[in-house]
């Protein structure tokens, strides 16, 4: 597996981040099957996990704590501060109260002194940037946080932040989590031009658009209750509404483009992700070992020009189905 540099730092990470928010009572309540998952990732050459403190209300953490025990340094761990974690006004967002709080909660599920990436999950209106910023500055300086990136920032975000940064002397976000998929490609307009710009890794979440570029939702076939969408899941479109049915259009095309070069549409899907020199890592998230060894394939593809000029025929650089 070829490694790569993670924004400014001489951090090398795998093509694939291992996204875990599907460990635990929110997809795979398993705890030694999701340990399982983690360690043929870790076998397979992936070196960089990503979590987050509010994924399963934080049982993804315990997971990820237990399956690193005896091999912590072989991996750039990676959680995330911002979302709500009680009932107070205080048990949410990005203030130094929260920050300085939940930093401690992480460290205990995941069973680590440090956190190599630790990342703001959400911009939060009411909290300053330099606010932000000082507080993930002591956590570096505490040696319990390495690097710190941020996660579906605006570009005009992520530039405030770096002039706060520089202006204060400050730690710099060296990474942004934005979505991005074949779906999804409102950041190539403003945010990867950015990050590009000012040197700073992108790691991508849902690059299969939630399972839509999985292939797994077809036109006039029933969902697999075992799904998300057939689940409930409350953060996928519906195949019954406008964009479902937007997307259902798509991936009827796309899947014989995908089984032209002898692929599935997930492994296209993540290798178009990765063929973006602007893209660090996508992050994957298996909830099964089956899932896994099939985004592992991914890295191993590539699309010719001819199909990348189709799929921008399909969805237009820079916009979103």
């Amino acid at each position: 597996m070829e490694y790569r540099t993670l924004g400014r730092t001489g951090v090398k990470v795998s093509p694939l981040c291992l996204g875990t928010m599907m460990f635990g009572q929110r997809g795979n309540p398993d705890h030694e099957d999701s340990v399982r998952i983690i360690h043929r990732a870790l076998d397979a050459g992936i070196n960089f996990v990503d979590t987050a403190n509010v994924y399963s209300d934080g049982e993804s953490e315990e997971i990820v704590g237990k399956a690193l025990r005896g091999r912590r340094d072989e991996v750039i761990l990676a959680t995330k501060v911002h979302g709500v974690r009680g009932p107070g006004p205080n048990d949410r967002g990005n203030s130094r109260v929260h920050i300085l709080r939940e930093v401690e909660n992480s460290l205990r599920r995941l069973q680590t002194d440090y956190i190599d990436l630790y990342q703001i999950h959400r911009p939060d209106p009411d909290t300053s940037i330099e606010e932000t910023l000082r507080a993930l500055d002591q956590l570096v300086r505490d040696g319990k946080v390495r690097y710190i990136g941020s996660s579906t920032f605006a570009a005009w975000e992520l530039v405030e932040s770096y002039w706060v940064s520089d202006r204060y002397n400050l730690v710099r976000f060296e990474c942004e989590q934005p979505p991005y998929s074949i779906f999804v490609r409102a950041i190539e307009k403003d945010v990867l031009p950015v990050c590009v710009k000012y040197g700073t890794g992108v790691i991508p979440w849902s690059p299969l658009n939630r399972g839509w570029l999985a292939g797994k939702y077809r036109r006039n076939q029933p969902v697999d209750p075992q799904s998300r969408a057939g689940r409930s899941d409350p953060f996928i479109d519906s195949p019954e509404s406008e964009s479902g049915r937007r997307k259902l259009e798509l991936v009827e095309q796309l899947i014989p483009m995908a089984e032209e070069i002898g692929v599935n549409l997930a492994q296209y899907a993540l290798a178009w992700t990765l063929m973006n020199p602007a893209i660090t890592a996508p992050i994957i998230g298996p909830r099964i070992m089956s899932q896994l060894e099939d985004n592992l394939k991914a890295v191993e593809v590539r699309i010719p020009e001819e199909h990348l000029r189709r799929i921008d025929e399909l969805v237009p650089p820079g916009t979103d189905v």
